[in-house]
């Protein structure tokens, strides 16, 4: 079949409401996987304790979250935030995650990364396998807590972190520990307060990780759903961050609308007829130019000309329509 390209729908653009002063951001699409909006996404810098994200997602990935481990001197490098553990203590994996994501525990972080590699080092090879696995092309790291002090700490991008997120968002471990607003540990030594205060003022947040340094000053990452929107959005040294994730948030949900491209039946496409067993529907904002493509039967829908969706269509044959609304009889 001929390929077809045909620009649908363009809504007027709405402009920003919100303000930035910071550095970067990103809003991203977790269920499309693209970037909805973004100023300096490819800025690399050093990302603080939101670098805890890729220690998290690999200590999931790869340990029992009830194998209870013996703390040893690896702690004896860890400053900053810490949830103070000590030598000869003994905790499960689980409590040292929440402690790890919570507390941002740096202490945490170095006893996971001992515990998951067997050596901090090894872990960070690991740390840098994954980043390379998801294409996160523009980020180094160089240990599992994000402290820059002794070293160049670890480099991304609000794109990359992005990716990041969005792939651990599909973990529903990883989900179940960031929308933790209190946890009691496991072994009895008390409770732990999640610092993402978003997760209080926002109903719609479902997670994130903060992050601080001198070096990096502020970064953070959350994600929201409201409905069947599912953003994602990073920001780097923003002063007033979490405000600005919240009324980001809401602009961004307020652009949603819901577009059908086809209607359930029958449809023609540059001379063909396919047969389409429900709507055939997009979600967009207000802004953004949706378009599609047909190839072979395939249809690629595009929102500002990257490809959120491929579906194989059905060519219409009487039969199929026959049957169709028989069972829209039956259903009756």
């Amino acid at each position: 079949m001929k390929i077809l390209l045909s620009i649908f729908f363009v809504l007027q653009t709405v402009s920003s409401q919100v303000e930035f002063y910071g550095k970067s951001y990103i809003v991203y699409d977790h269920i499309n996987d693209y970037v909805v909006e973004s100023y300096q996404k490819d800025h690399q810098q050093s990302v603080a304790s939101i670098s805890k994200i890729m220690t998290a997602i690999l200590v999931i990935e790869n340990m029992d979250l009830k194998k209870e481990i013996v703390v040893d001197d690896t702690i004896n490098k860890a400053y900053g935030s810490c949830v103070y553990i000590h030598i000869k203590d003994k905790i499960t994996i689980q409590d040292l995650l929440y402690g790890l994501m919570l507390r941002s525990g740096n202490d945490c972080a170095l006893m996971l990364a001992k515990a998951t590699a067997g050596s901090v080092s090894k872990f960070v090879k690991m740390m840098n396998e994954k980043a390379q696995q998801l294409k996160m092309y523009n980020s180094l790291f160089s240990n599992p807590s994000g402290l820059d002090e002794e070293d160049q700490g670890n480099l991304s991008t609000v794109q990359d972190m992005a990716i990041l997120y969005d792939y651990c968002s599909s973990n529903p471990i990883f989900n179940q520990i960031v929308a933790t607003k209190e946890y009691r540990r496991l072994d009895g030594q008390g409770y732990w307060h999640n610092k993402n205060r978003l997760l209080k003022e926002y109903k719609y947040c479902v997670g994130g990780k903060t992050g601080f340094t001198k070096k990096a000053r502020r970064t953070l990452v959350t994600r929201a759903v409201k409905d069947q929107y599912d953003l994602i959005i990073v920001t780097f040294n923003c002063g007033n961050d979490f405000e600005f994730h919240k009324g980001k948030y809401e602009e961004c949900f307020d652009k949603y609308k819901q577009l059908t491209l086809f209607d359930k039946g029958v449809q023609t496409i540059a001379g063909q007829k396919y047969l389409f067993d429900e709507p055939y529907q997009v979600d967009y904002q207000q802004d953004k130019k949706v378009s599609y493509r047909v190839d072979r039967d395939v249809l690629c829908l595009y929102v500002d000309h990257h490809c959120i969706k491929k579906t194989k269509l059905r060519p219409y044959h009487f039969k199929d329509l026959w049957v169709m609304v028989m069972k829209d009889l039956l259903d009756v």
